[in-house]
């Protein structure tokens, strides 16, 4: 272990667990070998930030906990856990208490917004036919296509779940905007990283996949952030 942290990293909307593959890859050539990816239900916040507990709780010792999309507001739930060290939010939701990831998207629309539909039994998607253009524009037309088959619908009303006490408030934090984001405004991204007043934010002329499109630049930053809190 040589007092490196084990890394939990958690999904958001319309992605599971396999989003962070090549960011894996990249974290395990730089030697972290305790990786977690935690499948969320995508149900609600409460019980994707219970998922994400008991990962953290399955972990040998101290945990960074890092978030792409709404996964950076179940870790901001879920990061009170006493074995979280640390908080890298990779171009994702960091609400304040009381605020919500849907009441966020609305101060900025982003783009890809009127590509959303509901479906019957209440869940949410992203437009096949718009998932390429809307989530991951700078990843090839084929990568966006299995992103789009394999997209994970969240149940719509987890948009407007609320963070009861912010974890970054409390632990140190790191963040990475994506300029080209298409799911979450770049100017909700500034404003909610700016106020955690992180250790580092970096900015990368990426889209909303990020994860995907630069996963040596994240991992750098994951990686950082783990010698720090290690």
């Amino acid at each position: 272990m040589s007092g490196k942290p084990t890394i939990v990293l958690v999904h958001g909307f319309w992605g599971g667990a396999a989003h962070w593959a090549k960011t894996i890859v990249e974290l395990s050539r730089k030697g972290y070998t305790d990786l977690r990816a935690v499948e969320i239900p995508l149900t609600s916040l409460a019980d994707d930030a219970a998922r994400t507990r008991k990962m953290i709780e399955q972990a040998p010792g101290p945990v960074l906990l890092v978030g792409h999309s709404y996964g950076g507001a179940v870790i901001t739930e879920a990061g009170n856990h006493d074995k979280v060290a640390g908080l890298v939010y990779i171009a994702a939701f960091a609400p304040d208490s009381g605020e919500s990831p849907g009441g966020i998207t609305q101060e900025h629309l982003p783009e890809a917004a009127p590509n959303l539909a509901p479906d019957s039994d209440g869940y949410l998607w992203l437009k096949a036919d718009k998932f390429h253009e809307s989530f991951c524009q700078d990843l090839s037309a084929e990568e966006g296509l299995v992103m789009a088959v394999t997209q994970k619908a969240p149940l719509a009303s987890t948009f407007g779940d609320a963070i009861s006490t912010p974890a970054w408030k409390s632990k140190p934090t790191w963040y990475q905007i994506s300029a080209h984001d298409r799911m979450i405004a770049p100017q909700n991204q500034q404003r909610m990283s700016a106020r955690m007043n992180p250790n580092k934010t970096i900015t990368l002329e990426a889209s909303h996949a990020s994860l995907a499109s630069k996963p040596a630049e994240v991992a750098a930053l994951i990686g950082e952030a783990a010698k720090a809190i290690g």
